[in-house]
Parts: structure tokens; sequence; C-alpha cells
């Protein structure tokens, strides 16, 4: 990603600005940067800022983190399974720099590993050496990937993992009123509930959500992780004592997309991002009854000998949302025995299959949700570890009649007063509470009717009882289908 992609990014500029900011550039010489500064979009010490908060590409491979022999291995790997042959192939796959490449290639050429073969153009008119295996070099990678298979992006170091994490934490970001009314705009929800609910968001603690099911818990979780705004950088890979666990997820992580300028910028400055890692926005990671206790630890691949992150990190430095917790595959004990001491102490324990184990900062938002009483699914001493419980209720009927009226609206129906309390008539007969998501089902069920009936959209008797029929199951004493039950 290029510097003028990230600054729209970060809102700080548009994409027309950036490209007007290219015209400049062109027009009067001098870097992107400088251009942008003299069109009076934003200042040096802000671009100096953005800059400072992104990974700076290393120079030499002893500024990687990672050993020298492990990246040579790793090129090495490329060569032989993908075939790539020149200096520019093998940056764009490791995301490494043409210097360091250079650098991995010169020692490989000195241990007799690779040959120079005849040039090639690349990608412009410059020609390029092309590069291939000695019988040395193809009995080296054939040792390496009896170690591990992995081939591509470059890893950071754990100790850079480690670091980026604390630096872009989610309490970074503060989650104004503003932006809460914004996020739940559309949606009627207690005054109270959003009062309790912004500073559960900005402590970056955990949050127990729980109330009966229908009453938007999984909606306001979701928005919850939505929320934020700022960029954050994801590796591709980490690498942890000579083992590469892969983070970077294109299911999980949003990136932040090429901004589509005319012409690409030249560098902000000489000091690039490091491409080893991914801009992205902050992660909302969402899961439910499939969850079992093995997915929050490391997942290995017995064949291609690495290693995938669980769920919890590729959500760090964002939110972790576990929907109708109670309902999981694994238990709620044990489940909530693997968060005691995240929670607690803000760090996490990765066990490699070696035995040894690595030291993660445990920085992200996680989120119970649930339809259970908390009483059912944890004991007072885990309760304690829960900083902010908000319990969704059964809407007064006010509300519930201010979310009828502007979802019937919404799809063209006219809500009067008799179809109202008809509903309410019948939601009460089946003695069950009022829910929010009520109003949104009976409004399907009448549009579906009167679509299937050729007539207008519109309420009416008969449509309004078929949907509290599909609503609630009548209930029964001894007898079903009028035949006593055995």
């Amino acid at each position: 990603m290029n510097f003028g992609n990230l600054l729209v990014a970060k809102g700080l500029v548009s994409a027309q600005d950036i490209n007007e900011a290219i015209n400049h550039q062109q027009s009067h010489g001098g870097r992107l940067g400088e251009s942008i500064v003299a069109l009076g979009l934003l200042t040096a010490e802000q671009i100096d800022e953005v800059l400072a908060d992104a990974p700076q590409a290393p120079a030499m491979v002893a500024a990687t983190g990672v050993d020298s022999v492990f990246l040579l291995e790793l090129m090495i790997k490329g060569m032989y399974s993908e075939n790539l042959e020149t200096p520019s192939q093998l940056v764009a796959s490791l995301k490494l720099s043409n210097t360091i490449v250079g650098q991995l290639l010169q020692i490989a050429t000195t241990r007799k590993l690779v040959e120079a073969l005849s040039s090639s153009p690349g990608g412009g008119t410059r020609a390029e050496l092309r590069y291939g295996l000695t019988r040395a070099g193809r009995e080296f990678v054939l040792d390496a990937l009896q170690r591990s298979q992995y081939f591509g992006p470059a890893p950071v170091s754990l100790a850079d993992y480690q670091d980026r994490i604390l630096r872009q934490r989610v309490t970074n970001e503060l989650v104004t009123r503003k932006q809460l009314d914004e996020a739940f705009e559309g949606l009627v929800m207690p005054e109270r509930f959003l009062n309790r609910l912004g500073p559960a968001v900005n402590s970056g603690n955990a949050i127990l959500i729980y109330g009966p099911a229908g009453n938007g818990k999984t909606t306001i979780a979701e928005i919850v992780g939505n929320i934020f705004q700022n960029v954050i950088y994801i590796p591709y890979c980490v690498e942890i004592d000579g083992e590469i666990m892969k983070v970077f997820d294109p299911s999980v992580h949003r990136v932040v997309e090429e901004a589509k300028n005319e012409r690409s910028p030249s560098d902000l400055r000489r000091s690039r991002i490091d491409p080893r890692w991914v801009a992205c926005y902050r992660p909302m990671v969402i899961t439910g009854g499939e969850l079992t206790i093995e997915m929050l630890d490391l997942k290995y691949n017995s064949v291609a000998k690495y290693y995938e992150a669980p769920l919890h990190i590729k959500a760090l430095n964002g939110t972790f949302l576990i929907d109708d917790f109670g309902r999981q595959r694994a238990k709620p004990e044990e489940i909530l025995n693997r968060w005691i001491v995240p929670l607690n102490s803000r760090i996490d324990y990765l066990s490699l299959h070696t035995g040894k184990s690595a030291m993660i900062p445990f920085d992200e938002i996680v989120i119970f949700s649930t339809n259970m009483h908390p009483d059912d699914l944890m004991d007072p001493a885990f309760q304690r570890r829960i900083s902010y419980k908000l319990e969704t209720v059964e809407p007064p009927e006010d509300l519930f009649l201010e979310v009828f009226f502007g979802m019937a609206k919404k799809r063209g129906l006219e809500l009067t007063e008799e179809v109202f309390v008809r509903v309410l008539k019948g939601i009460r007969e089946s003695e069950a509470p009022l829910a929010y998501f009520q109003p949104k089902f009976i409004v399907e069920q009448v549009l579906a009717s009167c679509k299937f009936e050729g007539i207008e959209p519109k309420f009416t008797p008969e449509n309004v009882d078929d949907a509290l029929a599909n609503l609630f199951i009548k209930k029964t004493d001894d007898k079903m289908f009028g035949v006593a039950r055995g």
C-alpha cells in the first residue's frame, strides 16, 4: 500500500485530494508529501505522525529481527517451489526490500546455493539477472522443506509483533457519544443502555450482554465491533522460535482498499511502510455454537509444518464476540477457564508442539452474548472479571410501538392503532414477552402474504393473525395435534 492510500483510509484526505497532489507533483516535482503540504491538505507534522505510527521497512537483513538463515531458507524454497528466478519476483513474494533480497542472494551465491543465469527483462526496461539453484541448493532446500513447507511473505519477529500489539491498543481509540449515536441510528434503544454501553466500549474490558432472545444482543455486539475507525497493521505471519504462525486472514481482516489514483505517486518518504504488515481496520471476529476449546489454541499443520493463529489472536486490537454463549460445543466452564489468565493479566500464552510457549499481549474487547442467565454460566469469581454486564430487557410498549411504526413505514405499510392493539393482544395471549425482533418478523410475514395474494401491501386481521401464528407455537396440555402424548 502506498502512503497516499493510507492517508485516505485514515480519513485525513480524500482520493480526490491525492489526485490533486499527484498533479501538483507532476508539475512542480519533488515528493508527494511536499505537494500535499504545499496544497494545504495536511501539515508536515501530520504526515510525520502517520509515518511514525506505521511499521517501517527494514533496510538490512539484521534489521528484520529474523535470523538470516531462516530468511535464506524461505527464499530458496520460493525459488524451488514457485520457480522464482529474478530479484523482483522474490521481492514481490517475500515482501522484503530490494536491498535485503540482494543481500540474501549474495549469501546464497557465496555458499554456492544459487548461480546467476542469463539476464531477463525486468519490470520496466531494466534487465535483471536470473538465478537458479545449484545441486547444493536443491539439497539445501529439500532439507529446509523437511522442517517447514511454508512459503510466502517473510515473517516479522515475535518481539516486533508484541510491540505492535501494544502500540495499537484498542483503548487508543476513543469512541465518542456522537459516534455511538450515529452507529445506532435507526435502531430504537433505551437511552440508559447506550449510556452504559459507551464507557464499556472505551474501557477495552470484557463485556457481558445478556437477556431474552430477540432483543438485539448480537446486533449490538456487531455494531460495537464495527464502530472503530483506526487503521492498524496485521502481520502476514510471525516467527516464533524458528516456527511460523500465520496471522493475516482475508476472511477475518478488512484490508484497507487501494485507492484508484490516475497515477501512482512516488514514495512519500525514502523510508517505506514495511510490506510484511497489512494495513487493516480493527478486526471483528464472531464465533458461535461451532466454538471448541481447540479453536482457542494454535493449530499445527502436521503436513506443511506451520501454525495457524487461533481466532482470538486474529482478533487482537479489535473485538472478539462469543455469540449464544453457553450453547457452544465446548462447555462454558472450559471456555471461561481458558480466558481467566488473558482477561485478568491481559497476556495470553500459546503453546508450540515442541513444548515451548510464546507470550502474546492480549488486547481486544471480548463480548459474551447470551440469552441464558449469567448465574447458570459462570461463578461469581469469573463474573467479577467481567467489568461490564449489560442486560437487554423486554421493550416497554412505547418503544415497541416506535420500533413497529418505523419498521412498517420503512416497508410501505400503515400501522394503525387497531392493528397495533391486535398484535399486542396476540402476543400477550401467547404469554410471550415483547421483543425488538417481533415487529420486523410480523412486517415481513404480512408482506409475504400480500405478495402471495396479489394485493397491495397492507395489514389485515387475517395476515396479522397468520403472522402471529408463525411467531408463536400454541401451547397444549396433554395432547399433541389432538392425540394424547405418551
